[in-house]
C-alpha cells in the first residue's frame, strides 16, 4: 500500500460560548482549523485534523500547517501509509520541527491502518479499558462569580473535572480560585491552568493563598525551571502542560520530581505514534497524564477518544471532548458526550467521516503525476 495523494481543507469552528479566554488576554472567537485526507493505491483513506489554538499559545499557526503540509506531502508520496514509525521518521527528514504540521497526517495514517486491519485505532494503540472515560471542561477566565456559575452548569451536565483558565492578575485569580472551589461537589477535581501566564513570584503568591483548597496547579509559568520553583515552594498536586514538548522533558521532568500529572497533546507532539511512546513511558513511571490536543473538532476528538480510551484508566487524569465546544459538526460517526463522559468508536478506524462536500477546494492537493 502506497500513499498516493494528500488533501487539506480550511475549515472554521465557531465557538458556542462566543469565544474562549486564557491567560494574557488572549482569546478566540472562531477557531482555524485543518481536515487532513491521505489517500492510497489500495483505495482507502485515512482521515485527521489540527487545529492550533490561535498563534500565540503554542509554535503553531494555523496557516502555518497548509504551509508545512505543501513542503512536506511531495516527500510522502509513495509511503507505506501503515508503517508508522517509518512514516514518522520519514516526516522528521523532510522537515525538521514543526510536529504540528505532521500530527494530523500521522492521524490519518493510524485511521488507514485501523481501517485496513479491522480494529478501532484504540485497540491498535494498546487496547480498550472500561466502557468509556471521563472529561474536564474547561472554564474560560471571567469574573469570579461568572465562572463559577459556568461550573455549576457544566457539573449539571455531568462533568466532574474542571479546568479553570487562571493566569492574570493574582489577586483575581485566587478569588478566581476560592469562587469556583465554593460551588464545587465531594469527588469533583479543580484545575488551576495559569496557561504560563505568572511570573514565579505572583504564583507563589497565588498557590500560598490557596493553600488550603483542594486544587491542581497546572503550569503557572513559562519556563521549565520557573514552573519547578513553584514547584518546590507548594504541596499542591502539580500538572505539567507546555513546556513538556517531547520525551526528553519527561523524562527530565520525572527524574526531577516537577510534576504529578502532565498534559500531552497529539498536535504538539507530532501525532498519535509520538504521544503514544510518551503516554506509555508515563504508565511505566507511574505518572497521571491529561490527553487531549490543542483544540479541534469532531475528527480531534476521535483521535483523542481512542487514545485515552487505550489508556489504564488508573492514569489518566482527564481528557476532553472539543467537539461539544463548537457548533459546527465536520464529520459524522464522532463520539459524543454523555454525562460528562466518552467513548471510542468501535468500528474500524476513527470511526468517522469527514463532511467533505462542505469544505469547499481543498487548500492543499498533493498528487502522483
Amino acid at each position: 500500500m502506497r500513499i498516493t495523494r494528500i488533501s487539506a481543507w480550511q475549515v472554521d469552528l465557531p465557538l458556542h460560548e462566543g469565544s474562549y479566554k486564557w491567560s494574557g488576554g488572549k482569546s478566540v472567537t472562531v477557531f482555524d482549523s485543518t481536515v487532513v485526507a491521505v489517500e492510497t493505491d489500495a483505495g482507502t483513506t485515512g482521515y485527521g485534523e489540527v487545529c492550533p489554538l490561535g498563534p500565540a499559545y503554542l509554535p503553531a499557526y494555523a496557516a502555518g500547517v497548509r504551509a508545512g503540509l505543501k513542503e512536506l506531502a511531495p516527500k510522502l508520496l509513495g509511503e507505506d501509509p501503515t508503517q508508522l514509525g517509518k512514516l514518522n521518521r520519514t516526516m522528521d527528514a523532510a522537515l525538521k520541527g514543526h510536529p504540528y504540521v505532521k500530527s494530523a497526517v500521522d492521524v490519518a495514517c493510524w485511521d488507514i491502518l485501523g481501517k485496513v486491519s479491522g480494529l478501532p485505532v484504540c485497540v491498535l494503540l494498546g487496547g480498550r479499558y472500561g466502557d468509556d472515560f471521563h472529561l474536564y471542561r474547561a472554564i474560560s477566565q471571567e469574573a469570579p462569580e461568572a465562572m463559577a456559575a459556568n461550573v455549576a452548569g457544566y457539573r449539571a451536565e455531568g462533568y466532574r473535572r474542571f479546568q479553570l483558565k487562571v493566569g492574570g492578575d493574582p489577586d483575581t485569580d485566587i478569588a478566581r480560585i476560592k469562587a469556583v472551589a465554593a460551588v464545587l461537589q465531594p469527588g469533583d477535581r479543580l484545575v488551576a491552568d495559569a496557561n504560563t501566564g505568572w511570573l514565579q513570584h505572583e504564583a507563589v503568591r497565588v498557590v500560598r493563598a490557596v493553600r488550603d483548597i483542594d486544587v491542581y496547579i497546572e503550569q503557572p509559568c513559562l519556563t521549565y525551571e520557573e514552573c519547578l520553583a513553584v514547584r518546590r515552594n507548594t504541596d499542591h498536586p502539580f500538572v505539567l502542560d507546555e513546556v513538556v514538548d517531547g520525551i526528553d522533558m519527561l523524562v527530565r521532568g520525572h527524574a526531577e520530581g516537577a510534576m504529578d500529572v502532565v498534559n500531552l497533546k497529539i498536535s504538539k507532539l507530532g501525532g498519535l505514534t509520538k504521544t503514544k511512546q510518551l503516554r506509555d513511558l508515563c504508565i511505566s513511571l507511574g505518572i497521571g497524564m491529561t490527553l487531549e490536543d490543542s483544540w479541534g473538532g469532531d475528527i480531534v476528538t476521535a483521535a483523542i477518544a481512542h487514545l485515552a480510551h487505550s489508556t489504564p484508566t488508573e492514569f489518566l487524569f482527564s481528557s476532553t471532548d472539543f467537539n461539544s465546544y463548537v457548533t459546527r459538526s465536520i464529520a459524522t460517526g464522532a463520539p459524543q458526550r454523555k454525562n460528562g463522559r466518552l467513548a471510542a468508536p468501535v468500528v474500524p478506524g476513527l470511526g468517522i467521516t469527514p463532511k467533505l462536500s462542505e469544505f469547499g477546494a481543498p487548500a492543499v492537493d498533493v498528487r502522483n503525476g
